[in-house]
């Protein structure tokens, strides 16, 4: 399953857009930093991340923001942690999270879950690829 160095390579720029996403998620909502974009962000970083693993595998892909789409399209062999079909969730952070009045404002609580939601798929993918198990 494995690709080209090319292909090798734009996965890698992939994963190191989701990285620069997730260091901003990061950053502690405080003042003017709100909740709802650090998850936007967050979010970012999940997509990012396994878009990563999907170009890396050689899946075509929607053009997409739901997280379980991009779920559904990781082949079969490769085993996933529940954690990452928790992360679907995030998929609501994609657009009510950016604009005021679509939602309630989000909690200093779903911030911390949807950090760390994000961070698992990042590592979880990037030690995919890195290791190159796939």
């Amino acid at each position: 399953m494995h690709l080209d160095e090319e292909n090798r390579g734009i996965s890698r720029t992939w994963l190191s857009y989701a990285e620069s996403d997730l260091s901003l998620a990061s950053i502690k909502p405080e003042g003017a930093i709100l909740p709802g974009t650090l998850c936007f962000l967050a979010q970012q970083a999940c997509e990012k991340s396994l878009k990563a693993l999907l170009i890396y595998c050689g899946i075509q892909f929607p053009r997409t923001h739901n997280i379980n789409v991009l779920i559904q399209h990781i082949p079969d062999s490769i085993q996933i942690p529940e954690e990452v079909f928790e992360a679907a969730k995030l998929t609501d952070y994609a657009v009510s999270s950016r604009y005021p009045g679509i939602v309630e404002p989000v909690t200093e609580s779903e911030y911390r879950m949807a950090l760390e939601s994000a961070k698992f798929v990042f590592e979880w993918v990037s030690d995919s690829i890195m290791s190159s198990e796939y």
